[in-house]
């Protein structure tokens, strides 16, 4: 008996709004992303620390909120989440190019703006990643990552180019008045999604505590988890110091125009869009479970073309150092974040996302503060040289792990294939 294939996920109609919600998200994200630094740097004149501080509060709120985010977004509805998320996101971004037509805007106005956005990012990324298994079926789910992936590649490489012509046209504080734009619209395209969620019974309801527990629990006590967890948490470290530093680095040390810096990142970010389209050949190639330390190698030796760009020709060095980075980082993420989400039972998605944010998000802020010390006592090449080391020390704990034997990661595992799927690990 043969059996049936599902139907594209093109003519899946909550997919197609799930899609272009995001999509539009991410460019609005790529806009504000590269504006916000600009807009610090050749505004407001802020040095290394105060960049660090700005990427610091940027993604702050993960190391102080998300692991009761988690278990506070499986207790709502997540399309909700998602929508308000983007509404709310929009009218704070929108109060900079306010608060510029007005003579006002301020260091301090950037930070409060950076950490109450990261916030309201807490609770959007917990719940748009436990949102995708609602909507599709256990075997599209990596299928739908891809596709998603691919657009937020697109994003990376077209939205550094678009922005930059757009600071250059406009200015950096309408160019984050149009990712306010964007965040509107992508509220407005997740609103359309006809799927009706089921609200969790409130009575059903446990201490926050004890439901909190239990997705760390799930994440640390799988010993493949808790090795992409410790890989992901020490490159994610490593990689916010490096960009906390990126922009004035790029202005300051390379000399580089904002219009370049901006076709280099989307140049670079080709790669990235190459990954999502070859991630699945990549994985039949060497192996679904070899794929993740492979390309963890990869990503950590792409992290020294950045101050390598100091000392050899620049742009060619951070195009190809961009280029293999982009690649490595979207073909590990494809294959991890597809196998944590076929390996969790849906009831505790969000806590399991939410743990896993934490752990590898919490280290970002720590890393963004701790290079905007360095940058400043040491200097930007001598800290680029540090991050890119730990980088490459990132991935250690799937270099030696079971994983670098593994063709296919266990599918006895998984918690979306059937009643036993949910077996503890051997």
């Amino acid at each position: 008996m043969t059996t049936r294939r599902p139907a594209s996920l093109w003519r899946h109609h909550d997919f197609r709004q799930l899609w272009m919600g995001d999509t539009v998200s991410v460019f609005g994200a790529q806009f504000v992303g590269f504006a916000m630094p600009l807009m610090a740097v050749q505004l407001l004149g802020a040095d290394a620390f105060q960049m660090g501080l700005l990427a610091t509060l940027e993604s702050l709120a993960f190391l102080l909120i998300g692991l009761p985010a988690g278990a506070w977004v499986d207790r709502w509805r997540k399309k909700t989440v998602l929508v308000l998320g983007d509404l709310t996101r929009a009218a704070l971004l929108l109060t900079l190019p306010l608060a510029w037509l007005g003579g006002i805007l301020s260091m301090p106005q950037l930070y409060v703006v950076a950490f109450a956005v990261g916030c309201i990012t807490v609770f959007f990324d917990v719940a748009n990643q436990s949102y995708l298994p609602e909507l599709v079926e256990g075997e599209q789910i990596s299928d739908g990552n891809g596709k998603l992936q691919a657009s937020q590649q697109t994003a990376m490489v077209v939205g550094p180019a678009a922005a930059a012509a757009m600071v250059r046209w406009l200015g950096s504080p309408l160019t984050i008045a149009v990712t306010s734009i964007c965040m509107a619209l992508s509220s407005l395209f997740v609103s359309r999604i006809r799927h009706q969620e089921q609200a969790p019974d409130p009575a059903a309801r446990r201490p926050l505590r004890t439901e909190i527990r239990e997705g760390l629990a799930f994440v640390l006590g799988h010993p493949l988890l808790r090795r992409i967890v410790a890989c992901t948490g020490l490159s994610n470290l490593a990689s916010s110091a490096i960009f906390a530093l990126f922009v004035l680095y790029a202005l300051t040390t390379l000399d580089l125009a904002e219009t370049t810096l901006g076709l280099v990142m989307s140049l670079g970010a080709v790669g990235g869009l190459l990954g999502a389209v070859s991630s699945g050949w990549f994985s039949r190639l060497v192996g679904e479970g070899r794929a993740i330390p492979v390309s963890a190698v990869l990503f950590g030796l792409a992290s020294f073309a950045v101050p390598l760009a100091s000392v050899l020709p620049t742009v060619p060095t951070l195009l190809v150092g961009n280029l293999v980075l982009s690649w490595a980082v979207v073909v590990y993420n494809i294959a991890q974040v597809s196998f944590r989400q076929r390996l969790c039972p849906k009831p505790l998605l969000g806590r399991m996302n939410a743990s896993i944010r934490f752990l590898v998000w919490g280290p970002m802020p720590i890393g963004a503060f701790v290079g905007g010390i360095l940058g400043q006592q040491l200097g930007l090449v001598p800290t680029l040289w540090i991050f890119a080391g730990i980088s490459m020390a990132a991935a250690i704990p799937v270099l030696l792990s079971p994983l670098r034997g593994m063709r296919d990661l266990p599918r006895a595992l998984d918690a979306l294939a059937g009643d036993d799927a949910a077996a503890p690990a051997p």
